[in-house]
């Protein structure tokens, strides 16, 4: 006997059988038991989720020997013969290759004779959005209303192309593309009942390179297995798929996160040895930005369908959420552009070199690069004057110079100066602030913080409860090692939720903004020029055009 593709051999036999699109599976099931069966369906939705095979369940239900009912028997000869493709009274047209009237009009002529062997005469018309304006006219008249022992069962991948007329004497059911965790379970539920051995890894690259389509699944199901020689492996799988593991996305991400330049320049290297589709892994990194993004505003959301939830979670910690927006635009953009590009791993490459370029930072924040680059950059910078006041600690800050600033570490925020070079450490928390010089959500816990006071090696600071949220293990960590190296001693960080009364430089700061913003809406208001406007041409001033002087 010849071998049977997988697609054809697992396809459904009944409701039961079918993987997902249960809003559709439940209406008909619940049609067929209560005898409420329209006369004309339309199944829509991409190709391979199941438009054909739901009609052709729906048909085996229709004429089974057993009656009408949502549980056809599969053994009596009308179910054997449909689902072999030859009953009589199950017509199946391709409307691609029959797009002509005359071929709708031969088709319809028969449409009054009662079915030979069947209770109804069904009329399964596949990608129906092929056929012509005067077929539809034809079909019209027909599809309103057909003898009672015909029914018409349409699917088609691009209902859009169908006339109205013929949409409002349909029932129609919109099939979803298949979740990537139904499809992976049924690869797996299919490969056991085959005996054959497969790795996790493998079954949910299919599963994702298969878009939602369950028969492409089974088809790329097929040729890994025999890519792989029975066996069913992720590091063949992927060599097949022309994908690359998640791993290099995780990584070229740490780079970014790291603003490390040459580890990034050596990630996309390596990934270049593999040949990979580079619009393919730009779009990898814009769907982990995607998910990093979610993990900031609500790690709840993320399932580890992918297997990556942990590190996502850990780069949501790492990265700001302002660079996750910016990474993402700046994705977007280049892929937009990658086709414009001399060479496909140039145009990746100039697109994650922009995410290092244009990301914010702080002056204080060196680039990543090389020894010679920074050795050239040094001979092009002009030597600045020397300290006006030696015993000016803001002074001797702002001068420390930039080789003696440490290599810049996701975990570790930068100092501007070495411990040598700057002011004593004082237990003034706006000053502790402006030595530390954090960055990102650091910055944002730190300064809605008030420091309650510091005992031997225990530093206690009040978390203003509207900001609780920025209260992380990672972030307490991080803020924690910055306090060690601040202080050059061991410091154990007690951190409360609390109400400051107003005392966190964040607060300060909003007082300082409302002052300033109240006294130039007073000098503007005052203003005589401004006054005389008012009275001349009945002016008003919009209070929020009015923006203090810096």
């Amino acid at each position: 006997m010849s071998y049977q593709v997988l697609a054809r051999k697992w396809r459904p036999r009944n409701f039961d059988e079918m993987v997902g699109q249960d809003h559709v599976r439940r209406a008909l099931v619940n049609a067929l038991d209560n005898d409420r069966l329209h006369h004309a369906f339309l199944f829509t939705g991409t190709r391979g989720v199941g438009k054909t095979t739901i009609a052709r369940i729906l048909a085996k239900s229709l004429n089974c020997e057993q009656g009408v009912s949502s549980k056809p028997c599969g053994v009596c000869s009308a179910c054997r013969e449909i689902d072999e493709g030859r009953f009589v009274d199950l017509i199946e047209v391709d409307a691609a290759s029959r797009t002509k009237v005359e071929d709708t009009r031969d088709l319809l002529e028969n449409v009054q004779y009662a079915p030979t062997r069947g209770r109804y005469k069904v009329y399964l018309i596949d990608e129906v959005h092929m056929l012509s304006t005067h077929s539809f006219n034809a079909l019209l008249k027909t599809l309103e209303e057909p003898p009672p022992h015909v029914k018409f069962l349409l699917a088609t991948t691009d209902p859009q192309k169908l006339p109205v007329t013929i949409l409002s004497r349909c029932l129609q059911f919109n099939l979803k593309r298949v979740p990537v965790d139904l499809i992976s379970k049924q690869l797996e539920y299919i490969l056991v009942q085959e005996g054959i051995e497969g790795e996790p890894g493998a079954r949910l690259a299919l599963a994702r390179a298969a878009d939602g389509s369950l028969r492409d699944a089974l088809s790329l199901l097929d040729q890994a297995i025999a890519y792989g020689g029975g066996v069913l492996r992720e590091t063949e799988v992927r060599a097949m798929l022309g994908t690359i593991e998640q791993t290099h996305i995780v990584a070229l991400l740490d780079a970014l996160a790291g603003h490390d330049a040459p580890a990034l320049l050596q990630r996309i290297q390596l990934l270049a040895e593999h040949s990979p589709d580079f619009a393919g892994v730009l779009a990898d990194l814009l769907s982990h930005l995607h998910r990093i993004a979610l993990a900031q505003i609500a790690p709840e959301a993320i399932d580890d369908s992918l297997g990556d939830r942990a590190s996502l979670l850990r780069l949501a910690q790492t990265l700001s959420p302002e660079d996750v927006q910016l990474f993402y635009q700046i994705g977007l953009l280049g892929r937009r552009d990658l086709s414009l590009a001399p060479d496909a791993r140039n145009g990746f490459e100039m697109a994650l070199l922009r995410m290092l370029t244009f990301r914010p930072r702080s002056a204080a924040e060196p680039l990543s690069v090389s020894s010679a680059t920074a050795s050239h950059a040094s001979r092009l910078t002009p030597h600045l004057p020397p300290l006006t006041s030696p015993a000016d600690p803001a002074a001797t800050l702002k001068a420390a110079p930039a080789t003696t600033t440490p290599h810049p570490s996701p975990l570790t925020p930068h100092l501007s100066a070495p411990p040598s070079a700057r002011e004593p450490v004082s237990d003034d928390w706006d000053k502790v602030l402006s030595a530390l010089n954090l960055t990102g959500m650091l910055k944002q816990l730190a300064v809605n913080c008030a420091l309650i006071g510091r005992t031997g090696d225990t530093l206690s600071l009040l978390l203003d409860s509207s900001q609780a949220n920025l209260r992380t293990a990672r972030l307490e960590e991080r803020l924690q090692q910055a306090l060690q190296t601040y202080y050059q001693t061991p410091v154990k960080l007690v951190l409360t939720v609390g109400e400051p009364g107003g005392s966190t430089p964040a607060q300060a700061r909003a007082r300082e903004q409302n002052e300033r913003q109240q006294a130039a809406a007073q000098v503007i208001q005052s203003d005589a020029n401004v006054q005389a406007l008012i009275e001349t041409f009945n002016a008003r001033i919009h209070p929020d055009s009015i923006q203090p002087l810096d």
